[in-house]
């Protein structure tokens, strides 16, 4: 029997869930434009609307499997009640919230994983000791893998035994191939929820024999197909003109990192209600996920120019070689952490890009000063917002008796 009790706080836990994926397409998926901004490729208000048709988008195809992790790994022994995740989306939302007044970007994953450890420890659950190691390592990783990767790049691009006819085009290719093997919820898979376009083409041509687990030939044939049609396509613009062809080339990248950024942010406000939805209610994942992402597409909109001027004019100064450095590892490293279920925080990816790509050119675009206020924050963001989201759930919980 459904009371109206129960309804409330349904419906104020849906609300919630609402502003946490608003803050979310203000903060967090504001950071794949940046670059492009601070190239003078696209302006800032252009960038908002693009980050939010594109997030939203993302977030519809790809947020799955990290609104599940969020939702049920985070924590062992109990079950995420609507109180507790109203209490959760609060406190993340309210940390990201201090991040857009600050203008300086709060990680998203580290705030919404803390908030919803500190609200499943105070409904009594155990923590799950192996999923945090799991998240720590690849935390740990992706500075170092987005700075290294995005140092490489630009190191690469600006050696004039490179020519940028080959190079800018390569990057491309690379990224069409990456592209074709990404899974997205509107390809169809017949033994998956989510279908790539390799594994599409593969099928209807035929397939081929297996190379390896899962990989056959027409996969294969696909995904160099696809690689080498962003290559061609991409190189005949740079051979047309040098500087035209790396702005096409940026903002693409701009556009791909801000899909995947809302197929691996929406799962920080949608987790959290996974069981609510699904198995209280029984409604169907996309639902929920159509939520986070109208909340997503709304934040962009309203209030991401602020932070996009931030991320793009303060951390460095970048040219459209280095952007394009700062975007590539970004691509590839949250795509690696939607297949594994891992939440990410973009902020930290494409940061520690464009510092890479600063650095690749001496350190002197490189403001020293924000980069260590901004380690900060996130480093405080993690342990305050488990006990900021402890204690607030056990005041619900008193008051609601």
């Amino acid at each position: 029997m459904v009371t109206p009790s129960f309804v409330l706080v349904v419906g104020t836990a849906v609300v919630t869930c609402l502003c946490m994926a608003w803050v979310l397409g203000a903060n967090s998926n504001s950071p794949p434009f940046a670059p492009a901004i601070g190239a003078n490729a696209i302006s800032t208000m252009r960038a908002a609307f693009a980050i939010g048709l594109l997030a939203a988008a993302g977030a519809l195809m790809q947020g799955g499997s990290i609104s599940e992790t969020v939702g049920a790994d985070l924590i062992d022994g109990v079950t995420i009640t609507p109180l507790a995740a109203t209490a959760g989306l609060l406190t993340a939302a309210a940390f990201m919230g201090i991040g857009i007044y600050t203008r300086y970007p709060i990680p998203a994953a580290f705030a919404t994983t803390g908030a919803m450890v500190g609200v499943g420890l105070s409904l009594g659950g155990d923590p799950a000791v192996e999923t945090y190691q799991r998240l720590g390592t690849f935390w740990l990783l992706v500075p170092i893998m987005s700075s290294g990767l995005a140092f490489v790049t630009a190191t690469l691009l600006r050696r004039d035994d490179v020519p940028e006819t080959i190079g800018v085009p390569l990057l491309a290719g690379i990224v069409g191939a990456i592209l074709a093997n990404i899974r997205l919820g509107v390809i169809p898979d017949p033994v998956a929820d989510q279908g790539t376009l390799a594994r599409f083409v593969s099928t209807r041509i035929g397939g081929g024999p297996e190379l390896a687990a899962n990989v056959d030939v027409g996969m294969v044939l696909a995904t160099i197909a696809l690689g080498v049609l962003a290559f061609g396509w991409i190189r005949r613009r740079v051979l047309v003109s040098v500087e035209g062809g790396i702005r096409s080339f940026l903002l693409i990248l701009g556009g791909i990192v801000a899909f995947s950024s809302g197929g691996s942010q929406v799962g920080l406000a949608t987790g959290p209600l996974e069981h609510l939805f699904r198995i209280e209610l029984g409604l169907p994942g996309i639902v929920l996920l159509g939520i986070g992402a109208t909340g997503i597409l709304a934040g962009a909109w309203m209030a991401a120019p602020r932070l996009l001027q931030a991320t793009s004019r303060e951390y460095a100064q970048l040219g459209v070689r280095r952007s394009v450095a700062a975007l590539v590892p970004g691509f590839i490293i949250a795509q690696l952490a939607i297949a594994l279920g891992i939440p990410i925080s973009l902020n930290n990816i494409i940061l520690s890009g464009v510092i890479g790509g600063g650095l690749a050119a001496g350190s002197a675009g490189v403001s020293r000063r924000k980069i260590g206020v901004t380690i900060a924050f996130w480093l405080l963001t993690l342990g305050s917002s488990t006990a900021v989201s402890y204690g607030l759930y056990r005041a619900f919980a008193t008051v609601a008796g």
